[in-house]
C-alpha cells in the first residue's frame, strides 16, 4: 500500500481526515518508512519502541538523540505545529493555482502571519526540483526566454516612478530566465527557471542554455541579440516580436504563458516578494506548472514524499546564518 491509497481527494476531506491524529500519524509513517518498518533516523536501527504519551519513538541502541518523532529529519523538524496544520498548509500551497499567502494561512489555520510565512517557505524548500537530464532530447523543441519581475510603474507615485523607472522600465527589477520543453505524446510541457543576479548578459544566458539543453536540440527564442551566437550548437530559430508572435512552430508562447501565471501569482496573491526569496516562489510555481495534469491528491502525495531529508531554519531563511542558498527550479 502507498500513501495515495488513503489520501483525501478534496480540501474539505483533507482537513477532516488529518484532524484525526491517527490518520495523520498513519500517513506520515507511510511517507517516512514506506516499507512499514520504523527505523531510527540517526543509526538506522529497527530496534525502536513507541512512547504513546509523547508520540515519539526511542531507539534501543546507545547513541545521542535516541528519541525521534515523525517530524525528525523532515522540513517539519522542531516545529511545535501539529501535523494537521502542516499537512493542510502543504495541500494549500501545492494545489492553489496562484499559491497562498502567509496572511491566508494565518487566517485559515489560526497561526501567526510570521509562522505562516516560515511554514510556507519550508514547504517551498521541500518541493523545489532539480534535474540533471538535459532538455531537448529526441528532437523535442525547447523554448528559452527571460522576463523581469518588479513593481508596476502605474502603481507608483509620479516622483517615485521617475526615479526608479528609466528606458524600458527594467531598472530596479529582477531578471529571471526560463527553459520550457514542449510536450510530446501524452506528456505536457515542463519548465526550469533561474533567477539572474544581474541584467541578463550573453554569457549568463548561454551558460544556462548549454548546461540544461542537449547540444543540437531544436531551440526557439525571441529576437534578443544575446541568443544569436547559439547557431553553432543548436538548431536555433527565433521569432521577431516586432513583426509577429508565431510563425509555424516557432514561438515562445509556452514560456510567455508560464511568466503570465507567475506574475499573476505575485500580483494577485503575494503582492510583493523580497528579491532574496524570489527563487523560492519560482520553485513553487514551477512545481504546480510541471505537475498540473495531476489531480489534487496526486500532487499532494508527490509533495509529501519530498519533505524527507530536508531542513530549513529560520535563521538560514532570513540570512541570519549561512547554510541556505536560494536555488532555482530544476537548475
Amino acid at each position: 500500500m502507498n500513501a495515495s491509497d488513503n489520501t483525501p481527494k478534496t480540501l474539505q476531506d483533507a482537513i477532516k481526515h488529518f484532524a484525526d491524529y491517527s490518520n495523520a500519524h498513519a500517513f506520515m509513517v507511510q511517507i517516512r518508512w514506506p516499507g512499514g518498518q520504523v527505523c531510527c533516523p540517526n543509526c538506522g536501527s529497527v530496534r525502536v519502541r513507541y512512547i504513546q504519551t509523547r508520540r515519539q519513538w526511542e531507539c534501543r541502541e546507545s547513541h545521542p538523540k535516541r528519541r525521534f518523532s515523525l517530524k525528525t529529519g523532515t522540513i517539519m523538524e522542531d516545529s511545535p505545529l501539529p501535523l494537521e496544520k502542516w499537512l493542510a498548509a502543504l495541500w494549500y500551497e501545492v494545489n492553489c493555482k496562484n499559491s497562498i499567502s502567509s496572511y491566508e494561512i494565518h487566517r485559515e489555520l489560526g497561526v501567526t502571519q510570521k509562522t505562516g510565512w516560515f511554514l510556507l517557505h519550508r514547504v517551498r524548500y521541500a518541493i523545489k526540483q532539480r534535474s540533471f537530464e538535459k532538455m531537448g532530447r529526441n528532437g523535442v523543441p525547447v523554448e528559452a526566454d527571460e522576463t523581469f519581475i518588479g513593481g508596476l510603474g502605474g502603481n507608483m507615485h509620479k516622483r517615485e516612478r521617475e526615479r526608479k523607472i528609466t528606458g524600458r522600465g527594467q531598472v530596479g527589477k529582477i531578471a529571471v530566465m526560463g527553459l520550457l520543453e514542449r510536450h510530446t505524446g501524452k506528456k505536457h510541457s515542463t519548465v526550469r527557471t533561474a533567477v539572474l543576479t544581474r541584467h541578463p548578459s550573453k554569457a549568463d544566458l548561454h551558460e544556462i542554455i548549454h548546461k540544461h539543453v542537449e547540444p543540437g536540440a531544436h531551440l526557439m527564442t525571441d529576437e534578443l541579440a544575446a541568443y544569436r551566437a547559439l547557431y553553432g550548437d543548436f538548431e536555433h530559430q527565433f521569432i521577431d516580436h516586432s513583426e509577429r508572435y508565431v510563425e509555424g512552430i516557432v514561438h515562445t508562447n509556452g514560456l510567455e504563458n508560464f511568466w503570465a501565471l507567475f506574475k499573476r501569482c505575485i500580483k494577485g496573491t503575494h503582492i510583493s516578494v523580497d528579491p532574496q526569496h524570489l527563487a523560492a516562489y519560482l520553485d513553487s510555481e514551477a512545481f504546480r506548472f510541471n505537475h498540473r495534469k495531476m489531480d489534487n491528491s496526486g500532487r499532494f502525495n508527490l509533495a509529501a514524499n519530498q519533505i524527507k531529508g530536508k531542513r530549513l531554519t529560520y535563521k538560514a531563511l532570513t540570512g541570519a546564518s549561512e547554510g541556505y542558498t536560494q536555488t532555482q527550479s530544476g537548475i
